[in-house]
């Protein structure tokens, strides 16, 4: 395989560094991380695949290894100046680009031999629409957590950084995980074993699942596709994330399924288009370009169904949210550097929020939200005869509240800082947000009253990171995670607001609740 020498050398990094760490890789690391670092037994080991793991931990993990995992420790082995060279060689890009196209996908695709003789009721007992399925980032495990007892039903290992939450098919049943490095990992909760397996890409986004159950996208940054499999993993097609001349292609930012509307929305990150792919039997064909009376068939028509129908934007959407009407978008832009040569711009764009109105493809307002609005954590719920969303902000210590109907700024409520996840229920009078993206306030619940727009509560859990919420079925009770290497699953009652029980667990990055998810409750992602 080839190596960057260029990329190291712009690093500050000697050529016969890289080539020494090219060697040290092959001779240690191929065998599980594959020799083009596409991944293997192992993860992906690509720059895109890194983002969330600094290079001083990568120097650890390669030193100390991985507890709980197949990961083996080479301090022993490795000299300290050659677990530095192999760390930041694995954050140097693979030349030439690593590829992975439709062949690639349908050879990875493996299926469990009795899946299709599994029993269709759960082998535990225990309220399968109350189950919690919770992501351990800390050993890459998930847990299967009794929402009634608050109970470990069931603990197995998987993919490597899971990403996006996991999405379920619409009776319960089976679990869809997605990983950094494009694995789909489709999981049967009720036999509680994996029953089909395929990588989608090399570094994925997330995955949707439709409301009818009957097919999965993966949303990929590398390469700059979007994959779209039949319930069983079985690749359909792949889209190229271009625009409509196919000049520029894109990473994908995100995926996410409109049950409503029967159809797939798709937010590009280096595009201003936001997509729509319907998986209607009877979707309307769609007519691109200038049309005099589509009416009349005056144009060449694509199909409709698995065809791409563009909303043209004035910049691309990192993510998005929709309103419970699902006629809208709510979308988020991440600061954007200005075009070279334009020395009147700033260096660089603030971001943005917009609504964008899916029945008339086109932004009909903008969001007068300040900072890093993080609206794929929204919420919605009812307040004083209007709807109104509520997000965290990644930049500002505050959540924004805006009238649906107007588009308008409501309230701003400050918090100790600035927080990534926001969390309610329909039956609970507060909604719950975090402060983990503040170095000071990460230990920091706020609650706010949902009534009144104002701060009720704060639960603490001093020096630690609180973060991410899920509530039980009925609303009764919030699950907490404590978001360290040594960190647990606590459970409060979600009126008395004290803590009922405490699971240790492996940094419980997320836990989903399957009857809020497949419900899409106004309190929880979707």
């Amino acid at each position: 395989m080839g190596v960057d020498l260029a990329r190291a050398a712009e690093a500050g990094e000697p050529a016969d560094n890289s080539i020494r760490a090219a060697a040290l890789y092959q001779a240690h690391c191929a065998a599980c991380h594959g020799g083009q670092r596409l991944g293997g037994m192992g993860p992906a080991l690509l720059p895109q695949s890194l983002e969330r793991l600094k290079p001083a931990e990568a120097r650890q993990v390669i030193t100390h290894g991985r507890a709980a995992t197949q990961m083996p420790a080479f301090g022993e082995k490795l000299a300290a100046e050659d677990v530095q060279a192999l760390a930041a060689w694995i954050y140097a890009p693979v030349s030439p680009a690593p590829t992975w196209g439709e062949a690639a996908i349908r050879a990875s695709r493996t299926a469990a031999p009795n899946a299709k003789e599994l029993p269709a009721k759960p082998a535990w007992k225990a309220d399968p629409m109350n189950l919690f399925v919770v992501v351990e980032g800390g050993d890459h495990h998930v847990s299967l957590v009794d929402g009634d007892r608050f109970e470990v039903i069931h603990r197995f290992a998987s993919r490597f950084a899971l990403h996006g939450g996991p999405k379920f098919s619409p009776d319960g049943r089976f679990v869809y995980f997605g990983s950094r490095d494009g694995w789909i990992t489709k999981y049967d909760l009720w036999n509680l074993q994996v029953v089909a397996e395929v990588r989608a890409g090399l570094n994925m986004r997330n995955v949707a699942v439709s409301g009818d159950g009957k097919w999965l996208m993966a949303a990929n940054y590398l390469p700059h596709t979007l994959a779209l499999f039949d319930a069983a993993l079985n690749l359909v097609k792949t889209y190229a994330a271009t625009t409509l001349d196919g000049q520029a292609s894109s990473r994908v930012s995100a995926v996410y399924d409109a049950a409503p509307r029967k159809s797939f929305v798709v937010a590009l990150k280096d595009i201003p288009e936001l997509w729509e792919i319907s998986y209607d039997p009877q979707a309307e064909p769609i007519f691109d370009g200038y049309v005099h009376d589509y009416r009349q068939g005056e144009a060449i028509a694509q199909p409709g169904t698995f065809g791409i129908r563009r909303t043209l934007l004035d910049e691309p959407l990192d993510d998005f949210f929709f309103d419970q009407s699902y006629a809208h978008a709510l979308g988020a832009t991440r600061p954007r550097t200005a075009a070279p040569g334009d020395a009147q711009a700033p260096t660089q764009a603030p971001p943005t929020a917009q609504v964008v109105n899916l029945d008339i493809r086109r932004k009909i307002a903008e969001l007068p939200i300040a900072g890093m609005p993080h609206l794929g954590s929204g919420i919605t719920f009812p307040f004083k005869g209007s709807t109104v969303l509520a997000s965290p902000n990644l930049q500002g210590g505050a959540v924004d509240v805006i009238d649906m109907k107007t588009w308008r700024p409501l309230q701003r409520i400050a918090t100790p800082g600035p927080g990534f996840f926001m969390r309610s229920h329909e039956a609970t009078p507060y909604a719950w947000t975090d402060s983990m993206m503040s170095p000071g306030a990460r230990d920091t619940l706020t609650l706010i009253d949902k009534r009144t727009l104002q701060v009720a509560a704060q639960i603490r859990e001093p020096g630690r990171t609180l973060a991410h919420t899920e509530f039980t079925r009925d609303g009764r009770f919030a699950l907490v995670s404590l978001w360290e290497m040594d960190g647990a699953l606590i459970v409060y009652d979600a009126q008395t607001l004290k803590e009922v029980k405490r699971l240790p667990m492996s940094k419980p990055v997320g836990k989903y609740n399957v009857w809020n998810k497949i419900t899409r409750s106004e309190g929880t992602s979707h």
